[in-house]
């Protein structure tokens, strides 16, 4: 391993103020051609980009293709998901490189990171998603949390080829996007709701114009007019902070024909609903929960943070979302596990499954609201062949 070390040449950019960059570290990897050699020229050029451009000693990891999670302990251990769960990777990074590492992701990130600003959450150059937590807020040295992008963008065909969801519900899926029904993907962290929100995008029209409104970019949406909205955080003085709440407000003047909320989290609900109560048709987004039936205490809990009552959320939940896919992780497996309707009965919101999962072999079948969904998207209720009635159906 070529050991990495500041020749005098690099200290004098260092106080003239000269950032690093691709070409300077070329020139700096020549200029020691006499005392490395030029065999071992290319070798230091790479030590050096990655200490100073890159992810110094995450960057291997960041390079594995099956990498979609990388964590960095305040202890130095670094952890990575391969689709199976956390792993540990058997190194360990010093504190003070760890520290000097967080540093230079979040200024890569556009963010600033010191005891006056002791997190971060941004998006690196290459798509990934950066946390970074310095002590005391932590123990031990800094924490690092990197969430990898996909190198190969899953379209909602290769999804059903790859069996997220079974064959007969692709076409279920297909026409919640055409018929411009209102839809939420809900699941847990790491279940897939990114992927499958950003492949339903794909199918829709491409003359819509869709409005992305999200906390950090993480949808990579196959459609020819997507405009996104980014929310930007306070900077050191507490100023400068733009909420999605915010940007949800102004996406609505911005001449929408849907509105999608990456993830649904906070105030910004009450915006959305308002939104897809006065003819926004078709919005859609993605919110944390364990199980479908557990959509509507979830988005009362979120009213709250808005200053909205339970009743008040209920009533505008129930005429502004249509459907709720819900995704699940089963190991390194993630798969739609329902399809399910949101309906109103005596005034109240009430979710009822369609279509589900039945048993360990995952095969499709019915549920009690199957026959008024399939008669809503114009579809005949037979066309899900090989399905299983379910109790109620």
């Amino acid at each position: 391993m070529v050991r990495v070390t500041l020749t005098p040449a690099m200290w004098q950019r260092v106080r003239e103020g000269r950032g690093p960059d691709p070409s300077l570290v070329t020139d700096v990897a020549k200029e020691e051609t006499g005392a490395l050699g030029a065999q071992r020229v290319a070798a230091s050029r790479e030590a050096i980009a990655a200490r100073v451009l890159g992810a110094g000693p995450l960057e291997e990891w960041l390079d594995d293709g099956d990498v979609t999670d990388l964590a960095l302990n305040g202890d130095g251990k670094v952890w990575v998901d391969r689709g199976a769960g956390m792993e540990w990777t058997g190194h360990v990074v010093p504190a003070d490189d760890a520290r000097g590492l967080a540093v230079r992701l979040a200024a890569g990130a556009g963010r600033r990171l010191d005891e006056a600003s002791p997190w971060v959450d941004g998006q690196l150059p290459s798509g990934a998603r950066l946390h970074a937590v310095l002590p005391p807020l932590v123990a031990g040295g800094p924490h690092i949390t990197i969430r990898v992008p996909a190198r190969d963008h899953l379209s909602f065909g290769r999804l059903e080829a790859g069996g997220m969801f079974p064959a007969p519900w692709g076409q279920v899926l297909r026409q919640v996007v055409a018929r411009r029904l209102a839809f939420v993907v809900s699941g847990g962290t790491g279940a897939g709701k990114t992927t499958i929100l950003a492949a339903l995008l794909g199918l829709v029209d491409p003359s819509d114009r869709l409005l992305v409104v999200e906390d950090v970019r993480e949808l990579h949406v196959d459609h020819p007019h997507v405009v996104r909205l980014e929310a930007r955080p306070p900077n050191v003085e507490g100023m400068g902070e733009v909420t999605l709440t915010t940007l949800v407000r102004q996406s609505l003047r911005m001449r929408p024909d849907r509105i999608v909320v990456g993830e649904v989290r906070g105030a910004e609900v009450r915006e959305l609903l308002a939104a897809l109560n006065t003819g926004h048709e078709g919005g859609c987004g993605t919110v944390h929960a364990n199980a479908p039936e557990d959509v509507i205490a979830r988005f009362e809990a979120l009213g709250a943070l808005a200053g909205l009552g339970p009743a008040a959320v209920r009533a505008q939940l129930a005429a502004a979302v249509d459907v709720v896919v819900h995704v699940a992780r089963l190991g390194p497996v993630r798969r739609v596990e329902t399809i399910s309707a949101l309906f109103r009965r005596g005034g109240e919101p009430v979710v009822e499954t369609a279509l589900s999962r039945g048993g360990t072999d995952g095969a499709s079948r019915v549920g009690p609201a199957w026959p008024a969904l399939a008669h809503r998207l114009g579809i005949d209720p037979g066309c899900v062949a090989g399905t299983t009635p379910g109790a109620g159906a």
